[in-house]
């Protein structure tokens, strides 16, 4: 992976932008895409376009990447003698939530600990297994006073945990799904800086993927593309893992297959890794993909879609670990299809299952 995309990766997963409160994550994939776009705007929910113009004589076709930007996270929903309620902004494993560092998005961020009472100290049906999230609160430290007056219902809660690096080019952090997907896309806009493509290539980053995919539904339906691709992540292999129903940490994308993606889009690209030996693994998706894929693909009057997936352990939870050569392939894999696009390719395209 390119030097610069790294940092891009762990600026994006330090910062906040959880699903519906996307701002401040979505200022810094914009400053990372303007050099590579010709022109970027933000949609009327708050998804980031980039518009990379083809060769090809207009009208030309036009490819859509689609990576959501949204994070999971908590919101906050009373404020007892200096404590905070939370409730949960996208799905989350609440095993692990137990002393996990947060920031607090009040009128100043406040740093705090998700933190359960002791054990003996709750009621004996509670005393044992996982605590359900209603015993468990946010403490920032502060007085019952300063509490009331910086904090709010309503306000978002982060993950806070800084980004690790491990020793076999894996990195580990919050927000991994879906930032390491953005900066695939990034990575493909670099490669075709210096690669002639017909198509127009739309970069999008969508909006609220966790909870209501609006980004992905309004955005296919203004930009109406004519072939669109969801870059998600899928479960990774790992401890205890089902070997069925994971795939290999670095050993390259999924390529998803069934309902929600087009059989000849999966077919091209399954033929492109192979050209050019990138390694991959195929994810059986016979049911709805639980991605951005479901949305654009039934937009206006139906985009043929590609699920693309970079394996990832421990989703949802605020370790979240990706190979970065998993990225680097994958944003690979998008340059040389969009590369390879002529401009008459869709006049034999058709659904062959």
């Amino acid at each position: 992976m390119s030097n610069s995309l790294t940092p891009l990766l762990k600026s994006l997963i330090t910062a906040s932008g959880l699903s519906g409160f996307e701002t401040p994550v979505r200022s810094l994939i914009q400053a990372a895409w303007e050099p590579l776009a010709d022109e970027v705007s933000v949609s009327r929910v708050g998804s980031l376009h980039a518009l990379r113009r083809g060769q090809a004589p207009e009208p030309r076709p036009s490819i859509l990447l689609a990576a959501h930007m949204d994070a999971i996270g908590f919101m906050v929903t009373a404020v007892v003698d200096g404590f905070l309620r939370f409730t949960r902004i996208g799905g989350h494993d609440p095993r692990v939530l137990p002393g996990q560092a947060v920031t607090v998005f009040g009128r100043q961020p406040l740093p705090g600990y998700i933190v359960q009472p002791p054990a003996r100290l709750l009621p004996a049906h509670a005393q044992e297994g996982t605590l359900p999230m209603e015993f468990l609160w946010i403490d920032v430290g502060l007085s019952p006073a300063e509490v009331a007056r910086m904090a709010r219902v309503g306000d978002v809660v982060a993950f806070a945990q800084p980004p690790l690096d491990t020793a076999s080019e894996t990195l580990c952090g919050h927000s991994l799904d879906n930032r390491a997907s953005v900066v695939v896309v990034t990575h493909c806009l670099e490669l075709l800086h210096s690669r002639p493509h017909a198509w127009d290539v739309l970069a999008v980053a969508t909006v609220q993927e966790e909870e209501t995919m609006l980004g992905a539904v309004s955005s296919a339906y203004q930009l109406r593309p004519s072939l669109a691709v969801a870059i998600d992540v899928t479960h990774a292999a790992g401890p205890g893992s089902p070997a069925h129903r994971t795939y290999p940490l670095g050993k390259g994308p999924a390529l998803g297959w069934g309902p929600n993606v087009h059989p000849r889009l999966f077919k091209d690209f399954k033929h492109i890794a192979e050209s050019q030996e990138i390694p991959f693994s195929i994810e059986v998706m016979p049911h709805h993909s639980g991605t951005d894929a479901y949305g654009m693909q039934v937009a206006a009057e139906g985009i043929p879609t590609m699920v693309l997936s970079i394996p990832l352990r421990y989703m949802h939870t605020p370790v979240e670990m990706v190979s970065l050569k998993d990225i680097r392939r994958l944003g690979r894999l998008l340059a040389e299809f969009i590369a390879q696009l002529t401009p008459d390719y869709m006049t034999a395209f058709s659904w062959e299952d």
